[in-house]
């Protein structure tokens, strides 16, 4: 008896131990919300692995219907944050489509989306792109390819539709960016037309990423741009052909972001340091040792509670290989970057590409100064909280010191022109040049009256 008590109490003070340990935590109890995209994958490991507990957080993750309901969860406060595309938190503040000042601590991941097509316009693509000597087709490909497709779907009077997943996504901006690239109009918004059609060659509109495949298969949409595993399900189905990965369009763009609200992240500063803890926790262990752990995370990602997709189906992005047609599978080791390369650092330079995707379309429909851009990147995203919990795990003996940008003013260095689809290289210090020096989209103090691009 003796015996058994010095054990509950030598066990008791242990667990005293481990709790002083933890932050004084203002909310232990919170649920997150999230897609069934593979780039949820933090989440989910978090989740899986214990470290939400290690910070003495009681998590619940809850799939959500579609962007817009994710994103009304968050501002209602039912969700108390959630794996959210990178321009929400930003279109959100400034008020665009709703009014919240939303803020991100930790960026989610780099790269991981992809443009694909139906079978029978990638058929009429595919005369009008270089083949390699296997014949193979010559990759990145090129809108240009596209263009004379879409002229001749106009000339009958067909409408060339595809399938972007919301209005300020990464995947609408990436689509447009490739289609502008090859010469094709993807449309403007304007204050009194929030279709995004004006002047379109391409019609774009929203799809909620699990039914692209099916909505392309029936001929609603003639292709589409996505995160994974939605192009891989459509290779897999025998329906579609992946043109372009966004690693290829534009080489380690940044991806999703995590969301909070900045009054959460006020009134629990402890519990938002705790959290944006256990998310780099699992960014480290997706990518750590050349991405050993990628299958155990393909198996996790594959339970019906988090993607629901087939194992081989998330495996064939997620463990360092894409496969464009069927049998044409090429190494893309960086498809899914979850910490190298600084990923989960809420740059600055990443926000304002952003927004200026938001200025290039019409959706911020005045023109802005540099300083509107960098002043609106400094209040979303917060490089100050994920560093607060950076060091506490390096302390902690968790993580590495030299894997973490402590000196960084919160911008990139400029994205060389080679790493871009288009030839143009993007610098975040500089948001009106960069806008000036591309082709399509407005710039400077033009603006969209009466449907037509006026300035």
């Amino acid at each position: 008896m003796k015996s058994l008590l010095s054990l509950s109490i030598a066990a008791s003070l242990m667990a005293s131990a481990a709790a002083a340990d933890f932050l004084e935590l203002e909310k232990d109890e919170l649920t997150f919300g999230f897609i069934k995209l593979t780039d949820m994958a933090p989440l989910a490991v978090a989740y899986e692995n214990g470290y939400f507990e290690d910070e003495g957080l009681f998590v619940t993750l809850e799939a959500q219907a579609n962007w817009k309901v994710l994103l009304d969860g968050v501002i209602s406060g039912q969700l108390d944050g959630a794996h959210m595309l990178a321009g929400q938190p930003l279109a959100a503040t400034i008020g665009y489509g709703t009014q919240a000042h939303i803020i991100t601590p930790f960026s989610m991941d780099l790269n991981g989306n992809a443009i694909t097509v139906s079978n029978e316009i990638w058929d009429q693509m595919r005369p009008n792109i270089p083949s390699m000597a296997d014949g193979r087709p010559q990759h990145p490909i090129s809108a240009a390819a596209l263009k004379p497709v879409v002229e001749d779907y106009q000339d009958q009077g067909i409408p060339f539709n595809m399938g972007m997943v919301f209005p300020v996504s990464t995947h609408n901006y990436e689509l447009r960016y490739w289609l502008a690239a090859g010469g094709l109009e993807p449309g403007y918004y304007s204050p009194d037309d929030v279709t995004g059609q004006i002047g379109a060659d391409v019609l774009l509109s929203v799809t909620p990423p699990p039914q692209m495949p099916a909505t392309m298969e029936a001929g609603t949409i003639f292709g589409y741009c996505v995160g994974e595993p939605w192009n891989q399900q459509a290779v897999f189905k025998g329906i579609g052909v992946p043109v372009i990965t966004d690693y290829q369009l534009w080489k380690n763009n940044p991806e999703k972001v995590f969301g909070i609200t900045k009054e959460f992240s006020e009134e629990n500063p402890n519990t938002t340091i705790a959290l944006t803890k256990a998310l780099i926790r699992a960014a480290i262990w997706l990518d750590e040792n050349d991405n050993a752990n990628r299958p155990d995370a393909v198996e996790i990602l594959s339970r019906s509670e988090y993607v629901g997709a087939d194992y081989d189906v998330i495996a064939n992005s997620m463990t360092g290989f894409f496969e464009f047609e069927k049998g044409d599978t090429r190494p893309q080791p960086d498809f899914n970057v979850f910490f190298r390369y600084n990923a989960t650092y809420p740059f600055y330079s990443d926000a304002i590409w952003y927004l200026t995707q938001m200025r290039r379309w019409g959706q911020i429909a005045e023109p802005k100064s540099d300083e509107w851009f960098m002043d609106t990147a400094k209040s979303v995203y917060r490089p100050d909280i994920y560093l607060q919990a950076a060091r506490m795990l390096v302390d902690d003996g968790m993580a590495n010191e030299a894997d973490f940008p402590w000196d960084s003013d919160g911008f990139k260095a400029p994205t060389p022109a080679e790493d871009i689809i288009d030839g143009i290289a993007y610098d975040g210090r500089a948001p009106n040049a960069y806008l000036q020096s591309l082709p399509i989209g407005l710039k400077g103090d033009q603006i969209i009256i009466d449907n037509e691009i006026q300035g």
